[in-house]
Formats: structure tokens, C-alpha cells, sequence
């Protein structure tokens, strides 16, 4: 899309002062709260959101509230990112700036990935029973039975594989199926439950959702659980889970619906409270997949959360890109 000359202008004076552009440059590694930018920058919240805002109104970045909380990251689709990307890429890895504000986000992604270890290590033997203190389980599984299919599945991946139930929901199913999970102490409980369910084919894995080192188009059924509410950086996790699907596969994504309940944040560990369609949808869309399903899950009391299934379905003419990520 070609700009006129104001328009130009008005993204250069936009992007133009050196808060900004450290806020430009932090937004393109991952989507952060305005607490986190707060936090890195070392600057007031008024004066954080307000450069925020110079750089909404210039379609640099994009806004989005999620509870209490509101994040922010770089406008996916507007004509100006090339000029952010490209200004970018001119600053001088070793500029001592933004080698300290990129070293305080990797404090603050530590930070987080400790407290979700540890909360996971506390809770992995009873995490089917954390699970099922909002929604009715029997009835999420049996709809995520009805939009998978009968298969047979050739290769299964289940990315964030917790304590194993996808597996063991839908491991009879496929032929070979392999499980990636960060927390050891996940993966021992997914590995007990893999084996009482007699499943001899699947393998469990510790492994990145992020970085899987998985050869593109190697699964016929990738699964993605409850596990997006927890991640810094949905979108990316959602491209790579994509990314594994072969020409004719189907992605399954489980996840909540947007809600208020906050203290998920701080007793769960939960990073975002549920996502709406018109973020998922143009997600998969972006990554090449046909939405084939978008399935809504309502509590049984109104104290609980609903739960939406997507799924999502790379065509067949599409050929499938192999090499790891």
C-alpha cells in the first residue's frame, strides 16, 4: 500500500523521538502490558501512555484492553510498519540504550517463566482438577472429539502438553503423536497418563511452543490446549503451531473466552483472560489456515467461563515448508 507524503511525515514525526522508538523497538520483540513498559523504560505510567497513544493514533501500534491490564504491540498490518522496521534495523545492536531496555525485558520474560515454573511445579499433580474449575471437562472434550474427527491421524503434536490430556483424549486416534511441554514436572505426569491409556506410540518431549525444532507440515493434527492464556506472545505461538500443519491438517486450539476474572493473574498465572474471535481468526488466517470450526462453550453457572474451540484447516494445494524452525 503506497502512502501520500503526509502521510510519511506523519509516521517519521510519529516514530521520531527516542522514547518511542525504545517503545517501537520493545514492541517488535513481543506484545508487553504498559505496566512492563513502565517497568523497562523507567518512566511514569502518564508519560508511557502518552507516547503510547501518539503511536496508536499513527497506526504504528494497536492497543488492547484485557481485564485490568492493557496491552500493546506493533500494528500488524499497517502501511507504516516497513518504516518501523526499517528504522529499526539502522540502530546499532551494541547502542547501550537499547541493549539495557532489551536486557530488562529479558529480566521481565525471567521473571515470568519462574513464576509459571513454579506455579506449575506446585500444581502439576491436580492440574486436571485445576482445569475443571470453570467448565463442565466432559463436555470440552467431547466437542473437541466432534471438530477433530474420526481421523485416523498419521502424526499428532501437542504443543503445551500439560498433563497429558489431549494425548490421551485423542492418541488412539493417530498413529504416532508426540507431546512438547517446558515443566519436567508436567511432562512426568503426562508420561504416567500416556502409559495408563496403554498409548505406546506417543512420545513426550520437553520442548519450546515457541522455537518446537520441528520440521514444518510434520503433523496431520496439532493441538493447543489452554495454554495461549498463559504465553507472552499468543500470536507467535499460534503462527509456529501453524506452521506444523500439513497440507490437509487440522489445527485445534482450546482456549477461554474473553472474561473478567482477575485474580487468575495472580493465583493461575494466567497472562491474558481469553481472547476474542477477531484475534484468533485473522491469526490463523495470517499463517494460512481455513477456519473451519469456532465453537462457544458457555459455563453451566454464571460464575463460570466459557470455553471456545477453533479449529482450523491448511488446504490441501498448499505445500507444506520442511525445514526446522
Amino acid at each position: 500500500m503506497k502512502l501520500n507524503a503526509e502521510q510519511v511525515v506523519e509516521i517519521l514525526r510519529a516514530a521520531g523521538e527516542s522514547t518511542r522508538l525504545r517503545l517501537l523497538a520493545l514492541l517488535a520483540a513481543e506484545e508487553l502490558s504498559v505496566l512492563e513498559l513502565c517497568r523497562i523504560l523507567d518512566q511514569s505510567q502518564p508519560r508511557v501512555s502518552r507516547h503510547l497513544k501518539l503511536l496508536a493514533e499513527a497506526g504504528l501500534v494497536e492497543r488492547f484492553p484485557d481485564g485490568a491490564w492493557v496491552f500493546y504491540r506493533l500494528a500488524a498490518k499497517s502501511p507504516g510498519r516497513f518504516l518501523v522496521e526499517q528504522a529499526l534495523d539502522l540502530i546499532d545492536d551494541a547502542d547501550p540504550v537499547i541493549r539495557l531496555d532489551a536486557d530488562k525485558l529479558a529480566a521481565v520474560r525471567a521473571e515470568r517463566s519462574m513464576d509459571a515454573q513454579a506455579y506449575f511445579a506446585r500444581n502439576a499433580a491436580r492440574w486436571n482438577e485445576i482445569r475443571s474449575l470453570y467448565v463442565d471437562e466432559a463436555e470440552v472434550e467431547a466437542a473437541i472429539l466432534r471438530a477433530t474427527g474420526e481421523g485416523p491421524f498419521d502424526e499428532m503434536v501437542d504443543l503445551g502438553a500439560g498433563a497429558g490430556r489431549m494425548l490421551t483424549l485423542l492418541g488412539k486416534r493417530a498413529s504416532n503423536a508426540l507431546g512438547l511441554d517446558l515443566s519436567q514436572q508436567m511432562l512426568n505426569i503426562a508420561r504416567d497418563e500416556v502409559s495408563k491409556a496403554g498409548l505406546a506410540s506417543c512420545e513426550l518431549r520437553h520442548g519450546d511452543i515457541f522455537r518446537t525444532g520441528l520440521p514444518g507440515g510434520c503433523a496431520d493434527l496439532v493441538t493447543v490446549h489452554q495454554v495461549l492464556h498463559y504465553l507472552s506472545d499468543p500470536a507467535n505461538a499460534v503462527a509456529e503451531a501453524a506452521r506444523l500443519v500439513a497440507p490437509g491438517g487440522l489445527l485445534l486450539i482450546a482456549d477461554f473466552a474473553p472474561h473478567d476474572h482477575e485474580f487468575l493473574r495472580e493465583v493461575h498465572q494466567h497472562r491474558r483472560l481469553g481472547f476474542e474471535d477477531s484475534e484468533i481468526v485473522p491469526w490463523l488466517r495470517a499463517a494460512g489456515l481455513q477456519l473451519e470450526n469456532n465453537i462457544a462453550l458457555p459455563p453451566s453457572t454464571g460464575e463460570g467461563l466459557t470455553v471456545k474451540i477453533w479449529t482450523a484447516r491448511r488446504p490441501q494445494s498448499v505445500a507444506a515448508e520442511r525445514t526446522a524452525a
